[in-house]
């Protein structure tokens, strides 16, 4: 027994102490992954073994526990082996299990120490481009003017006859002696404008175009009173009181251009209205325009796209945040600050977004860390007990060595 065996032993157990005292240290520590240290023996040509040496310190990339942070800008990844991918100013790219994010004043999604989220523009999917920097605009939603009006109506087939013939004009409006039933439908324009226009209702006192069943005129106009293009539109119901068909069959309501905003050509779709005995009522009426929208606030969904909430009670994706994989994640090389880099053991990204083996992304939570706290306190006392029985060997040695010294 020489003193070298006792002294790499010594060595190789303070290094042990060092790994598990980095684990238990970051026990609270975000996306954190604990590591190992493996041990290798030491021959030089000899049967009898000059000790032991740390032969690498591998890290588990195994998942932490999901945990609840109330915070929209706290995202995990769980049940996969994706990374958040980042750069920095200067284009180098790491790689994060850390979901704990923050918004700059110019919109641009960060981690704690400045690294820049990146991921997919909205419009865009992963492969068509490169991750960039993923920038929440503050720019307002423009609007959408309406292209479909879908309604269903209820009208009363107990209804007589209009005795006048249905007029309308701006300061003539129609009377009710010119129609049944009447209500109004909310629309927008180009330019996001409110703009209201009336439905109204006439039975028809013409031939039945459905043998046995009848026929209304429906006509629409703008809140001046003009009846609007392509009016009127006749709707035909069998004796059972369902409508069969329209005339034209596919209706539009051309609201002309006004105030600097385009001709609104609105495509009218009037199918589940009815013709029964009951009181005159809009079942159903849903248009797709909306007026512009400020951004209220935003969530992450499960497949990392950015959902912008809007004052107009839209909702808009803003972005979707890449993901990374690699082969070999043991490969990875620590950087500290919870990120790692790649090198040529991890091989090359491989770049995606979240969903399936890369693992979903949970808003208002983070990934805690991996360490099991109660398994590196036995280990530390195991890695205690070790360098004690190391110091024992030099110990004895030095005893031998004193009792030749006293021949």
């Amino acid at each position: 027994m020489g003193f070298g065996q006792g002294v790499s032993g010594l060595n190789a157990a303070a290094s042990n102490l060092d790994v598990i005292g980095n684990n238990i240290a970051n026990a609270n520590t975000v996306g954190f992954k604990q590591s190992t240290a493996q041990f290798a023996d030491v021959y030089a040509g000899s049967k009898i073994g000059l000790g032991t040496r740390v032969n690498a310190v591998v890290q588990s990339f195994n998942n932490g526990n999901i945990a609840a942070s109330g915070r929209n800008l706290d995202v995990a990844i769980s049940n996969g082996n994706g990374f958040f991918r980042l750069t920095n100013t200067d284009g180098s790219v790491f790689y994060s299990r850390n979901g704990q994010m923050q918004r700059l004043d110019d919109g641009r999604l960060v981690n704690a120490t400045g690294l820049q989220v990146t991921g997919y523009p909205a419009g865009t999917t992963a492969g068509g481009v490169q991750p960039q920097p993923i920038t929440i605009s503050n720019a307002q939603m423009p609007p959408k003017a309406t292209t479909t009006i879908t309604a269903q109506f209820q009208l009363d087939s107990r209804s007589t006859v209009p005795t006048t013939a249905f007029a309308s004009a701006p300061g003539a409006l129609p009377t009710s002696n010119m129609f049944n039933y009447s209500t109004a439908m909310n629309v927008y324009d180009s330019l996001g404008n409110k703009q209201q226009v009336t439905a109204y209702f006439a039975k028809s006192a013409a031939a039945p175009t459905v043998a046995g069943g009848t026929d209304w005129n429906m006509y629409v106009t703008d809140s001046a009173g003009n009846v609007l293009a392509g009016m009127p539109v006749r709707l035909a119901f069998d004796n059972n009181g369902v409508m069969q068909s329209t005339a034209p069959a596919a209706p539009v309501v051309t609201l002309p251009a006004a105030n600097g905003a385009a001709v609104l050509n609105m495509n009218l779709n009037l199918a589940g209205t009815t013709q029964f005995g009951s009181d005159n009522d809009p079942k159903s009426i849903v248009q797709n325009g909306y007026p512009s929208g400020a951004l209220l606030g935003f969530s992450v969904q499960e497949d990392g796209t950015i959902l912008g909430s809007y004052s107009n009670e839209q909702t808009l994706a803003l972005g979707q945040i890449a993901m990374a994989a690699f082969g070999n994640v043991e490969g990875l090389k620590p950087e500290g600050d919870n990120v790692w880099s790649s090198t040529g053991a991890s091989g090359q990204e491989l770049l995606g977004v979240a969903g399936g083996s890369m693992g979903t992304l949970k808003s208002n939570a983070v990934e805690e860390s991996n360490v099991d706290l109660s398994g590196q306190l036995v280990n530390l006392i195991v890695a205690q007990r070790n360098y004690q029985a190391n110091a024992q060997t030099i110990k004895a040695q030095d005893t031998v060595l004193q009792t030749l010294v006293n021949i």
